[in-house]
């Protein structure tokens, strides 16, 4: 992530499952409502499937899976706000669900923790660091980590 320069960074938040998570604004090129998505066969258990967004053709990957979170019941009006988040990384679109977008908040990176050693089920690795709130905590996944790059060459062959 990009050194800047007053520290401040700005984050899109997003829940999965009970926790709230954040990702770097400047590696988010959107966000989509729930839309149909078409299984692709022999994919690794984590691809969902790809989305057509615009003519481009995007895998979409299920952080559940990965990293074996709980898939919530979603009320009516969380539902409005589950979706897709449009990541470039490595200079590829993919796309992660979410159950539910929060908002894009500006943090003081300076008061960044480093994540305790059990936090949710995702791995310390793919975690940048967490910010304490009044009703838990706010973790910042570290975009890069979440695929390494055999696994985003594969993904860059499912959308060719």
């Amino acid at each position: 992530m990009a050194e800047i320069e007053d520290k401040k960074l700005q984050l899109v938040t997003f829940q999965l499952g009970e926790e709230l998570y954040g990702i770097d604004i400047m590696t988010v090129e959107g966000i989509v409502r729930v839309a149909e998505t078409r299984a692709i066969p022999n994919a690794p258990a984590y691809v969902d499937g790809i989305f057509n967004l615009r003519g481009e053709i995007i895998p979409i990957i299920s952080l559940h899976k990965r990293f074996h979170l709980q898939r919530p019941e979603l009320n009516e009006e969380d539902e409005l706000l589950s979706g897709f988040v449009i990541l470039r990384i490595s200079g590829m679109k993919l796309g992660i669900i979410i159950d539910k977008v929060s908002r894009v908040v500006t943090v003081d990176v300076n008061k960044m923790q480093q994540p305790p050693q059990m936090l949710s089920g995702i791995g310390a690795e793919y975690i940048q660091g967490v910010f304490s709130r009044d009703d838990g905590y706010l973790i910042i996944l570290n975009i890069d980590r979440l695929f390494d790059p055999k696994e985003l060459q594969k993904l860059d062959s499912i959308s060719r």
